[in-house]
């Protein structure tokens, strides 16, 4: 993977490790936390123009698509400002799912695959799912484990560098 995106310039903007059929606008707007790859996956979709941050830890499955601005419905040549996508630490979004313009889902929220979600889950500590994607169950806090790994890096960037890495290069 490293050298298909750094030597053939697959998604070369992004800072993390990316597939190559995954596509990334504006990688300069994307956040990513420890152990945090969006794109990795396969057929992924990662649309910036309003940001996107994501939590340590947070897993993103294949075919899943976050947009994080809609077109102007009186011109579509413009795109409608809005805040940035937000999912918290420890997530996990399935499959196929979409998220779409402003939501915020808190810590440990779990998406269900084929979801689409319209609203936020601030809260967290639950799974959703469906077209809209709605509360199908809550998790307990107690019971959801936070890990730290050995080696931590935000992308290709070890977490120690990283918040002179943000100031420089990412526009969040």
């Amino acid at each position: 993977m490293w050298f298909i995106q750094r030597i053939l310039g697959f998604n070369k903007s992004a800072y993390w490790p990316m597939h190559h059929s995954s596509y990334v606008g504006m990688s300069s707007k994307v956040l990513c936390g420890i152990e945090t790859c969006p794109g990795y996956m396969p057929g992924c979709y990662i649309q910036a123009i309003n940001g996107v941050h994501i939590g340590d830890y947070t897993q993103i499955s294949a075919n899943v698509g976050l947009i994080s601005s809609n077109h102007s419905v009186v011109d579509n040549r413009s795109h409608v400002e809005a805040s940035p996508i937000v999912i918290g630490k420890y997530c996990w979004i399935g499959m196929n799912s979409v998220i779409l313009p402003e939501v915020k889902l808190g810590n440990f929220t779990i998406v269900g695959a084929g979801s689409i979600v319209t609203k936020s889950f601030p809260e967290g500590y639950c799974v959703i799912a469906g077209n809209p994607a709605k509360k199908i169950r809550d998790l307990s806090e107690n019971e959801c484990v936070e890990h730290k790994s050995q080696f931590e890096y935000n992308g290709y960037i070890k977490s120690e560098n990283f918040e002179a890495f943000k100031k420089r290069y990412l526009y969040i």
